[in-house]
């Protein structure tokens, strides 16, 4: 942080923040003009986006200007989407200080806010001009935050890095002491499954859904239920692997190889769901056309695979899981 001036110029750049961060790392935004946001899922709407647009008047930016977030993942989402639309775009950078933001949210160029409850309905695609990942940062954290970065590297593992998720079943004691080698190794293994992805379908038409793997059902038990992030999609991603299982892609011991190493981890591996909740919140999910859902299924460990199932054939698996 303390090197902040290297990548943007004060006289050019806003930063976007939270009162949280702005009280832990205030003293290095001296320079720069400040725009505060809320914090949680219920600052990503539309509303917060107006008073930033609000803000950038006041501020009179224009074509020149920069923007960065300096925050977690509800900071990158909306500072990328106000940068991505204000003026019709301006550039903009991300300093993540989460750990599930520096291994989702900060990389990949979806920017996106709520509507109404539901994840991320309104959003661009759009690059940053860089992504700054400062470890120091995750010292800040509580473990139950850390846990939420840890569900995305997991994820990031099963489908597309075999070998990541058998260093994460030996070595993850070692997680919750953030030891520098170690945590940059896995940052480092799990950004490249999720850019190698990235880089083939930046927008999303066929490879970049392999990204949502445990989301169909995360994202509903996030907003039925009121979990973070990582621990609805930790829950999701268990449902995912016994649609597999049910199908055919993955036998039992691989659906017992996910369970068991996201406990490891403290994540949940199940919850007592509502079906008619579940399937309500899936019907208006961004990855439903038509009367399917383009559902991310593993098809062996470290390989994941988007296949179309029926809302009904869904509706019966969710019945049976019940």
């Amino acid at each position: 942080m303390g090197q902040l001036d290297r990548y943007c110029d004060p006289g050019k750049a806003v930063i976007i923040t939270d009162r949280t961060i702005k009280n832990l790392l205030g003293k290095f935004f001296c320079k720069y003009r400040v725009v505060e946001i809320g914090t949680g899922e219920k600052a990503k709407t539309l509303k917060t986006v107006h008073s930033v647009y609000e803000k950038f008047l006041d501020y009179e930016l224009d074509r020149t200007s920069f923007v960065l977030a300096v925050g977690g993942g509800i900071v990158c989402d909306v500072a990328g989407y106000v940068a991505s639309t204000y003026l019709r775009g301006l550039p903009f950078g991300f300093i993540p200080t989460t750990l599930l933001a520096q291994t989702d949210a900060a990389i990949g160029g979806k920017n996106g806010v709520n509507f109404k409850g539901y994840k991320n309905l309104i959003g661009t695609f759009n690059q940053p001009r860089f992504v700054l990942c400062d470890l120091e940062l995750l010292k800040t954290l509580s473990a139950r935050e850390l846990k939420n970065g840890f569900a995305e590297i997991i994820k990031h593992a099963l489908i597309g890095d075999a070998f990541m998720l058998s260093y994460l079943e030996k070595e993850w004691r070692r997680a919750y002491e953030l030891e520098g080698t170690f945590m940059e190794q896995l940052l480092f293994d799990s950004l490249k499954v999720k850019a190698c992805i990235v880089s083939q379908d930046e927008t999303e038409k066929g490879e970049r859904r392999k990204l949502n793997f445990g989301h169909t059902f995360g994202h509903a038990l996030e907003k039925i239920y009121g979990l973070k992030h990582g621990e609805a999609i930790s829950i999701g991603m268990v449902l995912a692997a016994r649609i597999s299982v049910a199908k055919g892609l993955i036998d039992r011991n691989d659906m017992l190889r996910i369970e068991k190493i996201l406990a490891h981890f403290g994540l949940p591996v199940e919850v007592g769901i509502e079906k008619d909740l579940i399937m309500d919140a899936i019907r208006k999910d961004k990855k439903r056309e038509g009367e399917n859902i383009n559902f991310v299924l593993l098809n062996g460990i470290g390989n994941a695979v988007v296949l179309p199932i029926s809302i009904e054939e869904l509706e019966e698996m969710v019945r049976d899981m019940c």
